[in-house]
């Protein structure tokens, strides 16, 4: 019964991924065969300014990206578990652009963006504060591409607002009881009892905040002055413009160890400060 999925497994997955780890040591310019070179690949990318330019592009973005996202997607859920008229409505609301195409969402805001007769220069300009240039500017692309990327924050929000029911009832009614007003009860029971969701969604946008691309390679294809040359860019140009495939193999290596290297950190850290109920029930 496990055959299909293990042959789906062994062919489109594990076969590249072995496949991949030999380019990354050949030169290979797709039109010509690979030419085996060792680890030379490895070792341009520490004379590569693109590169470390990309690789800092990535990082801020994931520094300033994920704690925001995380914040604002609980804030929503906060807001949105709450019995009130119409809450389908507004949960609905929250969800859409998490589920709106990604090449249309980035359109979109490349129009709230626009110098020119962008809605937001126009919203900023009613307070008195001069219009930018946004996405051709190398001070703000990077977070204008942020702030374009936490308007889709409902996935998250919904893997929060599930936490947040499955906080039980009768803890808050404990709670009250004990005289802790709404400041204590987020602090002492909420956000212990949801510390694995938390745990989760971080791990999650980790992974995701270093592979974006989208919104690079449509709003601003890597400017101005590579300002948004995020890695995964830089990755695709590298294979599929000047067909550097065994370059891009060892920048997709590079990445897959990144990766793997912060997760390793949130899972041992972790320990720290994650709370699991049923871990707690067999101390």
């Amino acid at each position: 019964m496990i055959a299909p999925w293990l042959l789906g497994f062994l062919i489109f997955t594990a076969g590249p991924m072995l496949g991949s780890i030999y380019l990354s040591l050949t030169r290979y310019e797709i039109l010509t065969p690979p030419v085996f070179i060792g680890l030379k690949n490895y070792a341009d990318t520490f004379k590569d300014e693109l590169f470390q330019k990309s690789l800092y592009n990535t990082l801020y973005y994931v520094v300033f990206y994920v704690p925001l996202h995380l914040v604002l997607a609980l804030i929503a859920a906060l807001a949105l578990n709450v019995k009130i008229r119409g809450l389908g409505v507004y949960r609905t609301v929250y969800y859409l652009p998490a589920i709106v195409p990604s090449v249309a969402s980035v359109l979109l805001w490349m129009w709230i963006f626009n110098p020119d007769f962008g809605l937001l220069n126009a919203f900023l300009g009613i307070f008195g504060v001069p219009p930018r240039a946004w996405l051709f500017d190398s001070d703000s692309a990077k977070p204008a591409l942020i702030i374009m990327a936490l308007w889709a924050l409902g996935a998250h929000m919904i893997i929060f607002i599930a936490g947040l029911q499955g906080v039980p009832e009768a803890i808050y009614e404990a709670a009250n009881i004990d005289g802790c007003n709404w400041w204590g009860r987020f602090r002492f029971v909420t956000m212990p009892l949801i510390t694995p969701v938390i745990f989760f969604n971080m791990v999650v946008s980790i992974i995701g905040s270093f592979q974006v691309f989208n919104a690079a390679f449509i709003a601003t294809n890597g400017g101005p002055a590579n300002a948004t040359l995020f890695y995964v860019l830089y990755l695709y140009r590298n294979g599929f413009q000047f067909f550097k495939m065994g370059y891009a193999a060892t920048l997709a290596w590079i990445l897959f160890v990144i990766i793997v290297i912060f997760t390793v950190i949130q899972f041992r850290l972790s320990n720290r400060w994650v709370y699991y109920e049923a871990d707690a029930r067999r101390g």
